[in-house]
C-alpha cells in the first residue's frame, strides 16, 4: 500500500494547507496553488520512496495523481456549496482504487528508507509502515474535517452553505476537537489501549452534554433536534475516520 500512503500524505498536506491559507473574497489563488503543492508533495514522496521504479508503481502513481486532482477540485467545489456527494464519492473511489490494486505497489525504498535507517529512531518501523502512518496521521487533520462536513451536508444535518447562526457556527470547536480526538483514538489504538480510546469517546459526550442541554432549555425550542443530529452524525463519522485509519495501520 505504498502508493496509497503517498496519496494520503499528499491529500493531508494539501487539505491542511487549504484550511490554513486565508482566502481573500473572490480570489481563486489558493484554489490554484493548493493542487500544485499537493501534486508536488505526491511526486516528491513517490520519487523519494522509490515508487516509480516499477511499471506497477508508475501506474498506481498516475492513478493517485488523478485521484488527488479530482479530490481537490471537487472538495473545493463543495467548499463553495455544491457537489458534496460527488466529492465524497471521489475520495472513497481514490482510496478504494489504491486498496484494490495495492498488489502492484512496490515496497518503500530510496531516501525514505535510507533516512529511517540512518536516523536510528527509538522505534524503528519498516519504511512501508512509517510512510503509511505518516499518511494516516495527516488525514486525521483537515482531510478528516472535510470528510465529516461532506457527510453532514450529504445527509442533511448541515446546509450546503454556511448559515449565520447555524448549527456549525454554534459548535465551532469541533473543527479543532475533531482532529485532536481522531489523533488520540488512532494513537491509543496503535498502542493497544482500545479501552482508553473508548474513554476519550465517552468523555466527548459528557463534555458536550451541557451544550446540548442548553439547547433543550432554549425558550425558542426546536433547536435540540438539529444540534443533536449534527453532533451525533459528525461524531460517529469522525470516529469512523479514525477507526478506518486504525484498521489500515493494523
Amino acid at each position: 500500500m505504498s502508493v496509497l500512503s503517498a496519496l494520503l500524505v499528499a491529500m493531508g498536506v494539501a487539505d491542511l494547507l487549504s484550511a490554513l491559507v486565508a482566502r481573500p473574497a473572490g480570489s481563486t489563488r489558493p484554489a490554484r496553488t493548493v493542487p500544485i503543492i499537493g501534486l508536488g508533495v505526491l511526486a516528491l514522496v513517490a520519487a523519494g520512496a522509490g515508487l516509480l521504479t516499477t511499471w506497477g508503481g508508475v501506474t498506481l502513481t498516475a492513478l493517485a495523481v488523478a485521484g488527488l486532482v479530482a479530490w481537490l477540485v471537487f472538495a473545493e467545489r463543495a467548499d463553495r456549496g455544491e457537489g458534496h456527494g460527488r466529492a465524497l464519492a471521489v475520495f472513497a473511489g481514490a482510496v478504494l482504487v489504491q486498496l484494490l490494486l495495492s498488489g502492484w505497489a512496490p515496497p518503500v525504498d530510496g531516501w525514505v528508507a535510507d533516512w529511517l535507517a540512518w536516523s536510528n529512531l527509538p522505534w524503528q518501523p519498516s519504511p512501508d509502515r512509517a510512510l503509511l502512518l505518516a499518511g494516516l496521521v495527516l488525514v486525521q487533520l483537515a482531510t478528516g474535517n472535510r470528510v465529516v462536513r461532506l457527510v453532514l451536508v450529504t445527509t442533511g444535518a448541515l446546509p450546503a452553505r454556511p448559515v449565520s447562526g447555524g448549527t456549525d457556527g454554534e459548535l465551532r470547536g469541533g473543527r479543532l476537537l475533531g482532529p485532536l480526538e481522531r489523533i488520540f483514538v488512532l494513537g491509543l489504538g496503535l498502542a493497544g489501549e482500545l479501552t482508553a480510546a473508548g474513554l476519550v469517546i465517552a468523555a466527548k459526550g459528557l463534555i458536550r452534554w451541557p451544550e446540548l442541554k442548553a439547547h433543550a432549555d432554549d425558550e425558542h425550542g426546536g433547536g435540540i433536534d438539529k444540534v443533536t443530529e449534527y453532533f451525533l452524525v459528525g461524531s460517529f463519522v469522525s470516529w469512523l475516520v479514525a477507526l478506518a485509519a486504525l484498521v489500515l495501520a493494523a
